[in-house]
């Protein structure tokens, strides 16, 4: 082995191999393909990289593991590895770095889960318009007496049924096109891109073509492979984006692309490889499933290479579209800003300095195959235009899916996410503002926050008379009282759960309005930590988690939901104050929290000013239907550039009162304003506390 290169072994995954000397070891796990939470992008701010280093010789492994041979402690591990832990090897893998072969031992609440991405497409009204439409036509073959090209046939054919004039063809197109057009004895079906380019000729008549919406979030990617003739949705397809080891904000990846001599085209190769991995599974699920083959006597059949044989097992009944990468033929995609600049490889430097301007408003249409996404060479990305440096291409999706510029009901769309974005108006006048609400509404920066993977705590409710505390977890469907405690292995807290927390601590009476922990409590859940002293809230006993350890909610992690709902209701308020309005008609919550949000709780946290209950709604991912929308209907396209330069983009922290009406905001469920629609929802005394 190089003197420059040490061995690391990550348990239990099994991953191992060389890395290059003084490398973190979450670099090395990237390396290795170990997936290790780094919420904060390695800002040493969330504590969420604990691993353990393990001393002694591993034969099995022959590994020499030593606490020497990694980077001396730093001061930064204090506020996350206790002295106990220390004692055992405990170090943070964003600020410790290898000198010497090591084996490092991953805790579950370290490993970063396959996430539960729920972003299903709702059943909203499209007009059928695509940009990409299929026609058939019979072609005469050429002769001596009238030899014409093939394409010009094809456009002679177009014009004369469907009117069709003055068409291109897209060069990989016509590379196909003599042998298509023999292949098919001169009867083919055309793919037209927006009446003006030919971009697929197959042979025979066909019915049916195909492309994918794609949202791609600071968090999650979610595609929705759609049928352009019939405009059903195929299927939904999500992952993890692969930048989140980077940072689980904009801002820390900006701040990589600036640190990194390469570091804008590793996070650009890292979202364009997702994307053709979700265009792969949505490929995929258009196949049967398979199984190991088995012989007469019940043995599994292997190949040369020893790997068993895998044979199709469709289900009875059930027909099978068997598609290619060639069969998407429009992509539409959304983004934030500075996704959309990642994406595309444009430098989101600006994006993030005073004031804030991105490279490109306008829309744009650029070939897939020369973004590297890997679908029918000739097809297009449609990207939606942005509205501001905070307020991209996802919010134009959320507004025309919406469309609050065509109704009368003044509106205030709220899109959660690590950057909470802001729509008020109607048909009259819309405005937009961004505000910082910061990841702890998707669990980073949160003693036991997490993603919404399985042993995640999604739901919780808090009795107001003995507080004794009842919750749900992903993957489980039965709640805790109706379980042994061993069966809910919980492991932390996710974004709903979050979101519950706040208002039933405070409607129980734990917590003040002010959110600090009442002294007095009813129940032996509330306690001071023994390590740092701090007032804690036990959501679920040690005996309860895969982890060992009781699950709480500090003092410290009710401020952070404090700030992000304060950001979140400071801004509403701004802008109902801009616009002159007293009170909203409807208040629509997007994104993935506009699934799970409880808008009972909502209200009673404070994430926004009072409102009757009933006028709030849960939108879903109407960023994603924005995208579907744009999809299936050109005039969306047209009217995505309108709004976003129709809209009127507020800079909400250059306002003369910001810090004090973010401070007030930050109180449950606001310092000063009335919450008459509470009145029965709160008990009374904790209501109108003072």
């Amino acid at each position: 082995m190089s003197d420059n290169k040490v061995k690391v072994i990550f348990q239990p995954s099994g991953r191992r191999g060389e890395v290059p000397k003084g490398v973190t070891l979450i670099e090395a796990s990237r390396l290795l393909g170990v997936d290790i939470e780094s919420l904060c992008g390695e800002k040493k701010v969330c504590g969420k990289c604990k691993v353990r280093i393990e001393e002694g010789y591993f034969e099995k492994f022959g590994i020499d593991s030593k606490a020497s041979h990694v980077s001396s402690w730093q001061e930064e591990e204090e506020k996350f590895v206790n002295n106990k832990e220390r004692e055992t090897g405990y170090r943070l893998g964003c600020v410790t770095k290898l000198e010497g072969d090591v084996l490092v031992f991953v805790p579950e609440e370290s490993r970063a889960g396959k996430q539960v991405v729920s972003k299903a497409a709702r059943d909203i009204h499209i007009e059928h318009n695509p940009a990409v439409k299929i026609y058939y036509v019979e072609v005469n073959p050429p002769t001596f007496e009238e030899p014409t090209g093939d394409f010009e046939r094809i456009c002679r054919e177009l014009e004369k049924e469907y009117g069709l004039k003055d068409l291109n063809i897209d060069i990989h197109a016509l590379r196909q096109l003599p042998g298509t057009l023999r292949d098919g004895d001169w009867k083919v079906t055309v793919s037209v891109w927006m009446d003006k380019e030919v971009i697929r000729v197959r042979p025979g008549k066909l019915e049916n073509s195909y492309g994918i919406a794609i949202d791609v979030g600071t968090t999650t990617v979610a595609g929705y492979f759609t049928n352009l003739s019939t405009m059903e949705v195929v299927d939904t397809v999500t992952l993890m984006n692969p930048q989140c080891k980077y940072g689980e904000d904009v801002m820390a990846r900006i701040t990589f692309h600036m640190t990194t001599p390469d570091g804008l085209k590793r996070m650009s190769d890292d979202i364009i490889e997702g994307l053709n991995w979700l265009i792969d599974q949505a490929i995929q699920g258009t196949y049967p499933p398979k199984k190991k083959k088995k012989a007469e006597n019940g043995k599994v059949v292997k190949g040369e290479d020893g790997e068993p044989v895998m044979v199709e097992a469709p289900e009875e009944g059930k027909t099978y579209l068997r598609l290619f990468r060639e069969d998407i033929e429009d992509i539409t995609l959304v983004g934030n800003t500075a996704m959309h600049h990642i994406l595309l490889n444009i430098n989101p430097e600006y994006v993030g300095l005073a004031p804030f301007p991105p490279v490109i408003h306008h829309s744009l249409d650029i070939r897939a195959r020369d973004l590297g996404i890997k679908a029918n060479p000739s097809a297009y990305v449609f990207v939606l235009p942005n509205e501001a440096g905070f307020v991209g291409a996802d919010n134009v999706g959320v507004l025309i899916a919406e469309a609050p510029y065509k109704s009368d009901e003044l509106q205030l769309i709220i899109d959660i996410g690590t950057n909470g974005e802001l729509v008020l108006g109607n048909k009259d006048k819309l405005i937009s503002s961004s505000c910082a609400t910061g990841p702890a509404l998707e669990g980073a920066q949160l003693a036991f926050g997490m993603r919404a993977a399985p042993g995640a705590i999604e739901r919780i409710k808090i009795d107001p008379e003995t507080q004794e505390v009842d919750y749900k977890v992903i993957g489980r469907d039965a709640w805790r009282k109706y379980s042994e405690p061993k069966d809910m292995k919980c492991k932390g807290i996710c974004g709903s759960g979050i979101l519950d927390v706040l208002a039933e601590l405070y409607r129980s009476g734990v917590v003040t309005k002010s959110g600090a922990f009442k002294k007095e409590q009813k129940s032996n859940r509330y306690r001071r930590n023994p390590d740092n002293k701090q007032p804690e809230f036990v959501l679920a006993w040690a005996e309860e988690s895969s982890i060992d350890k009781d699950i709480v909610i500090t003092q410290k992690d009710v401020r952070q939901i404090q700030l992000a709902k304060g950001a979140l209701y400071c801004g509403c308020k701004l802008m109902m104050r801009r616009m002159g309005m007293e009170k909203i008609d409807k208040v629509k919550i997007a994104g993935a929290f506009g699934t799970h949000v409880d808008r009972e709780k909502a209200l009673v946290m404070g994430l926004f000013p009072d409102c009757e209950i009933e006028k709030i709604v849960g939108v879903g991912n109407a960023a994603g239907d924005g995208a579907r929308a744009a999809l299936l209907n050109r005039e969306k396209r047209v009217e995505a550039n309108w709004v976003s330069r129709n809209v009127e983009y507020i800079e909400l922290t250059v306002e003369e009162d910001f810090q004090q009406q973010f401070m007030e905001a930050m109180q449950i469920p606001h310092m000063k304003d009335k919450f008459p629609h509470l009145e029965g929802v709160v008990p009374e005394e904790i209501l109108h506390q003072k």
